[in-house]
């Protein structure tokens, strides 16, 4: 409860002035904020980011096709391959001098649990180069994402 000390008149009187107290503290806390912030937001770690080198593929005959449907299907030149048989035939060119590139092409709608484990089963096999076959981007035309 409040108690009123003066006439009656004097409650009645609009306050023209603004109180610019609260606006000063919410100023200063940002600038703190922006103070300690930005010295972490401008810090980063140097690093090497790769280079694009899009090339052509340079189809030879010693290489090696390997496809992956989007059903996980491996093929091997065209023909159907189950696990074993791939590990077994990449065992083979593997030790081949100079040894042939694999070259995988995966269906875009594929998971890459399947394309993971053909890459598994080259580096379990010792293939050295690993390509990966993709249709180039459309020239002209926006990015889609």
């Amino acid at each position: 409860m409040g108690i009123g000390v003066g006439p009656l008149e004097a409650e009645d009187e609009v306050v023209s002035s603004i109180n610019t107290t609260p606006l000063v503290d919410v100023m200063l806390v940002l600038l703190i904020i922006f103070l300690i912030t930005i010295p972490v937001v401008i810090q980063s770690t140097p690093v090497e980011l790769p280079k694009e080198a899009n090339q052509p593929t340079q189809t030879k005959p010693e290489n090696i096709n390997v496809a992956v449907n989007k059903d996980g299907d491996v093929f091997w030149n065209n023909e159907l391959v189950d696990d074993k048989k791939l590990l077994a035939r990449l065992k083979e060119i593997a030790v081949k001098q100079p040894q042939p590139e694999v070259h995988v092409r995966a269906d875009k709608s594929a998971r890459y649990e399947f394309v993971g484990r053909v890459v598994f089963a080259c580096q379990r096999a010792g293939i050295i180069k690993i390509g990966f076959i993709t249709e180039p981007p459309v020239r002209g035309a926006a990015a889609a994402g």
